[in-house]
């Protein structure tokens, strides 16, 4: 069985492929390099997308990942690159059931290739599951990271400073940029665009969908409302708001410990039965 199921997917990975190369044949043509090379990987998982018409199968699922990836890769994000992202997780299946029938072939053990076909499942999910995880720990860092710069924006606009030139200052642009969290670049982001003459309404709306975060969208709604009055009126809306955030980002800070230390589980028992048998062995041996 494992023998008839390598020669089956050699086939059709072969099949596929030369139907792509076809299909490719400006590209290769000018023989770009990473368009062969994007082709020789993906390409048939991209026609098998295609030919089974997963997009309109699968709409509302593949809307999802689409709307994760466009969080992490900026707004720029194409649904051909997400077509291509869903490709990969369909060549990381097929390599991993081609994987198990060849070991289950050349090892004549049968057993080999239903562990290929699980690996085969469990790939894809398992790249899904972090592509939510990536997009929940961006959120959180952004809760994380918003009641301060609201802290900062307050002070700032109480000493006298106008919202705009305020919000410049609040973006610290000489930090370092792999230090600095998914807000602070959303926000330097914001700054650049009010620099190159954007209307404020129009960067705090692009603000907002950037970082697709509810409370991002009432900071910046309230911040609309609020910025033509300025003064004590402006901070009192910017203090009732800052209370809210702060208890949220108490609760981040809460679950990310809870988390941390549900990590440190099984590192723990693993070294209490390590002890164990180093304590029990000598004992058994003596018997």
């Amino acid at each position: 069985m494992a023998a008839i199921a390598t020669i089956l997917l050699i086939v059709l990975w072969l099949g596929q492929l030369g139907a792509c190369m076809i299909k490719g044949r400006p590209a290769r043509q000018t023989g770009k390099r990473r368009d062969m090379q994007a082709m020789i990987k993906y390409g048939p998982a991209l026609l098998l997308f295609d030919q089974l018409q997963l997009w309109n199968r699968f709409g509302p699922q593949l809307a999802t990942i689409h709307g994760r990836l466009a969080i992490l890769r900026g707004h720029g994000h194409k649904s051909s690159a997400t077509k291509q992202y869903i490709a990969e997780l369909l060549t990381y299946a097929y390599a991993a059931l081609l994987g198990g029938a060849m070991l289950g072939w050349l090892s004549a053990e049968s057993a080999i290739f239903p562990i290929g076909a699980v690996l085969a499942l469990l790939l894809p999910v398992a790249k899904l599951r972090d592509l939510r995880q990536q997009v929940e720990r961006r959120r959180q860092d952004i809760l994380l990271a918003l009641p301060d710069l609201l802290s900062k924006l307050m002070l700032l606009v109480g000493a006298g400073e106008t919202v705009t030139r305020a919000l410049l200052r609040c973006a610290s642009p000489a930090a370092d940029e792999e230090r600095r969290g998914p807000l602070q670049l959303e926000l330097q982001k914001t700054c650049n665009e009010l620099a190159n003459g954007e209307a404020f309404h129009h960067a705090l709306e692009s603000f907002s969908k950037r970082c697709a975060v509810q409370e991002v969208s009432i900071f910046t709604v309230t911040l609309l409302l609020n910025y033509r009055r300025g003064g004590e009126r402006f901070v009192l809306s910017l203090r009732d708001l800052s209370y809210t955030l702060w208890e949220k980002r108490k609760a981040v800070a809460r679950a990310r410990g809870e988390e941390a230390s549900s990590k440190l589980v099984f590192p723990l028992v693993a070294l209490f039965f390590i002890m164990m048998v180093l304590v029990g062995a000598p004992a058994m041996l003596m018997l």
